[in-house]
């Protein structure tokens, strides 16, 4: 939405990129939280104080809809995040108490992430930071585009509205779950015409995230179940160590694939695969250094959910992190300040880790070849109803 409102001719050169290499699914972010100088997030912001919002933005992401919508693209529409690159449950719970200090984690300095996670995770109980949270969401669902003149709930555009991105239960699981079921019940009673998804990264190898992937996903207004891979960030490959940990990676990677798979199969619902990635080789930033490693794992992944899609129908899609496009750093591994570019990394992360950019041909044609893979095992799909 920020494109859309203050790069719209950026804007329409990445959707053209992304459509000329058949990719048909965007995740997209339609909140973000903060004042202008709130740091380590997307800025300018939707919602500078509670419930006051940048109408600009609104019509950027009326824009946003509109052109996917010329293009059959389909959105997955994030309501609020867990970190703190949108401003998200952080904000509002420091809003309620007087827009205190909120306890960022790295790359601040004296960052520490258990502390800003049980920070993030007092916004499920704060009944003020939940009542701005449903706010917005009602203002979402009710909006009509300013372009095209259709409701958001009426809008098939939209594939679905996602409570949040990676929401985690740390030590209020209960607390956490129940705000899943109550937040999911409340979108459905505003548009029973879209799909509802939480967001979830899964059953994560920290023991302590607080998340159930079966209990979490096993309501009825939740529709589909999403889960997230991060061989890197969870220690299982070091870019520094390829051959060392590659292989390894790999077979965790196929096992938590597969666990998450089994309890989707165990739902009967359809699971997503929302969120993959690793860094260039060597863990460079620079944009035009080495991929090897980068492209042997995407074609693994994609084959990987290719090759389950084809077998059980609960296997329903993949997502990798993240698109850069056009956009650059404005050096390697910097700081995202207001006025940078754009790109896949958010700005509380290093610019250039994870971006797949325009640029990065050995990489596009693999994601190229597994959209048509995956458009073609899509028709045969409709073919066979």
């Amino acid at each position: 939405m920020n494109l859309g409102s203050n790069n719209k001719e950026r804007l329409l050169r990445e959707l053209d990129r992304l459509n000329q290499l058949g990719i048909k699914n965007l995740r997209i972010m339609a909140a973000s939280e903060g004042d202008i100088d709130a740091p380590w997030r997307m800025q300018p912001s939707l919602q500078k104080e509670p419930g006051e919002y940048d109408e600009d933005l609104l019509m950027g992401l009326d824009f946003l809809l509109n052109e996917m919508k010329k293009r059959n693209m389909l959105a997955v529409v994030c309501l609020n995040n867990f970190w703190p690159w949108s401003g998200g449950f952080a904000q509002y719970v420091a809003w309620t108490n007087g827009d205190e200090n909120i306890p960022f984690p790295p790359p601040a300095d004296g960052g520490d992430w258990r502390t800003y996670q049980e920070y993030s995770v007092r916004f499920y109980q704060n009944e003020k930071a939940q009542k701005w949270f449903k706010d917005l969401i009602r203002k979402i669902i009710h909006r009509k585009n300013t372009v095209n003149n259709v409701e958001y709930r009426n809008d098939p555009t939209i594939m679905a509205w996602q409570l949040a991105n990676e929401p985690e239960g740390i030590d209020k699981p209960e607390v956490y779950r129940n705000w899943i079921y109550e937040t999911a019940d409340f979108i459905k009673e505003l548009d029973s015409n879209h799909l509802v998804s939480i967001g979830s990264e899964g059953n994560t190898p920290s023991p302590k995230n607080g998340t159930d992937f079966f209990n979490d996903h096993n309501y009825s207004s939740i529709d589909y179940c999403t889960f997230h891979l991060w061989v890197q960030n969870w220690g299982w490959y070091n870019p520094k160590k390829p051959e060392e940990t590659y292989g390894n990676a790999i077979l965790r990677a196929s096992q938590y694939i597969n666990e998450h798979l089994e309890i989707a199969r165990k739902l009967n619902k359809p699971i997503v695969l929302e969120e993959f990635g690793i860094s260039r080789d060597d863990n460079s930033y620079d944009v035009s250094s080495e991929v090897v490693y980068r492209n042997k794992y995407f074609k693994f992944i994609f084959q990987s959910i290719l090759n389950y899609a084809q077998n059980l129908k609960q296997m329903s899609g993949v997502n990798f992190w993240a698109w850069g496009g056009e956009g650059r750093p404005r050096v390697p591994k910097a700081i995202w300040k207001t006025g940078d570019d754009f790109i896949g990394d958010p700005p509380h992360e290093y610019q250039g880790w994870y971006s797949v950019y325009d640029k990065d041909i050995s990489t596009l044609i693999i994601i190229q070849n597994f959209a048509e893979d995956f458009t073609s095992l899509n028709s045969e799909l409709e073919g066979t109803k």
